[in-house]
């Protein structure tokens, strides 16, 4: 899977769903069950399998129960097409930052207990539902290169089949007349369509919302369904989650913001500590005021430790403009593509060319970030040498400078005689045994 991610910080939960032909449910069993040697999507950890949680096991492959449930007359696939859609699978997720910062497993298996539970209502019964299976393992390499640690992405797969109350009534073929046109039997119509057919949108009284030719608003499905399952975990206890856009296609929030934040709260510091030892060596000039040799020293490293908070702060400001460059990407991708009446989302040929190029993009500014950051870490440590040493320096020579504070005139006065001293060639002293020995 591909997420997506916002740039707004926000923890978003949704349900995404999809209707799905018999062709096309031996691949999605085989992917929800595990059951395939080797995976497309590299970030499956096989080891980590073991830890995928089910809420319900299936007691068999998806067609079998399928066509068991309809043997026993439990579904109906009367009047259906030879290639309608007789599942449906419904993928419930929040973004990965969210279950990181709750603990990780433990948290994203009691979360997805409750979702299970909203899913028996969506569905209308548990009976209907043939395999609900939590994926614990599919890292998200992002956030495991942003942290230095793994982490992955709790999400849920549950695969249901849909199904509608129909009431069949007596024809007028019947022979008793008077049953005709009354309830013959209620079956459970296997139907997609039916199932997520639009409603209309009601008003805070309950009453339908009209259109201006008199006709009724209608709400889609999908959108009912968000709703429903944010009220559901709402009302579980999760306050701390938002529902999922209205219109949006995203799936997955706020990964690469979850980096993006770690960068800039890095940047900030960085710009913090580089301040303050701007502050330091700004102080530290204006009190070496005098000739001596320590203090010309200490104005020396003053003046390398200033080079190198301006090389750190022009590395820092590339940095920043590269996240703000990053953000404006994801905006713009976020804004590609329009939905198509069956809720999926269609590129324009222009779109899908430019997202190729800003994903080849992405890999590569993955690689110049990861090389600025090394730089901002060795300026950072190059700044704390100069520090560590002005303030060794400064430590030796504070009996002077607290001497030049109380009384600079005698200091001077000091200085100059210890370089006239200093000046003054030494007398050289008579070898006192060669004059004994001249006066032998």
């Amino acid at each position: 899977m591909i997420f997506i991610a916002r740039n707004d910080g926000v923890h978003r939960t949704t349900v995404r769903n999809a209707n799905l032909t018999k062709n096309q449910i031996g691949n999605v069993q085989r992917h929800n069950e595990r059951e395939k040697e080797s995976y497309v999507n590299q970030d499956i950890v096989p080891e980590r399998t073991p830890l995928n949680v089910h809420f319900k096991t299936p007691s068999g492959s998806y067609q079998e129960i399928f066509d068991e449930m309809v043997g026993e007359k439990t579904i109906s696939t009367r009047g259906l097409k030879a290639d309608a859609c007789l599942f449906g699978e419904l993928i419930f997720d929040v973004n990965s930052a969210y279950f990181h910062n709750h603990g990780g497993y433990e948290y994203a298996k009691q979360f997805y207990a409750d979702a299970y539970q909203a899913a028996v209502d969506i569905v209308g019964g548990e009976q209907y539902i043939l395999s609900a299976v939590m994926h614990a393992d599919e890292r998200n390499r992002a956030m495991s290169e942003a942290l230095g640690q793994d982490v992955y992405h709790y999400h849920l797969h549950v695969v249901y089949i849909p199904v509608v109350e129909k009431q069949i009534l007596w024809s007028k073929r019947c022979k008793d007349k008077s049953l005709v046109g009354t309830v013959k039997e209620t079956i459970m119509q296997v139907s997609s369509s039916k199932k997520w057919l639009s409603k209309p949108a009601l008003d805070e009284a309950g009453n339908p919302i009209l259109q201006k030719n008199g006709k009724p608003v209608l709400k889609k499905s999908y959108s009912v369904l968000q709703d429903d399952f944010f009220q559901h975990m709402r009302a579980a206890g999760y306050t701390d989650v938002e529902r999922g856009e209205r219109g949006s296609s995203e799936e997955h929030l706020t990964v690469t913001q979850f980096k993006v934040m770690q960068e800039e709260k890095r940047l900030e510091g960085l710009t913090e500590q580089i301040q303050q030892s701007g502050a330091e060596l700004v102080a530290v000039q204006q009190q070496l005021t005098s000739g001596h040799a320590a203090i010309q020293q200490i104005e020396s490293d003053t003046r390398k430790a200033e080079k190198a908070a301006d090389a750190a702060e022009k590395k820092m400001s590339k940095a920043e403009q590269a996240l703000r460059t990053q953000s404006m990407i994801f905006m713009k991708i976020d804004s590609m593509g329009k939905k198509t009446l069956t809720g999926n989302i269609a590129l324009a040929p222009d779109e899908a060319r430019e997202l190729k190029e800003l994903a080849k993009k992405g890999v590569t500014a993955d690689y110049r970030v990861s090389q600025m950051e090394d730089k901002i870490a060795r300026a950072q440590k190059d700044a704390g040498i100069w520090k560590r040493r002005y303030e060794k320096l400064l430590d030796q020579v504070q009996d002077y400078l607290t001497a030049v504070k109380k009384a600079p005139e005698r200091v001077a006065d000091f200085l100059r005689r210890v370089i006239q001293e200093r000046d003054i060639p030494q007398r050289r002293q008579p070898n006192r045994t060669h004059s004994r020995d001249m006066e032998r």
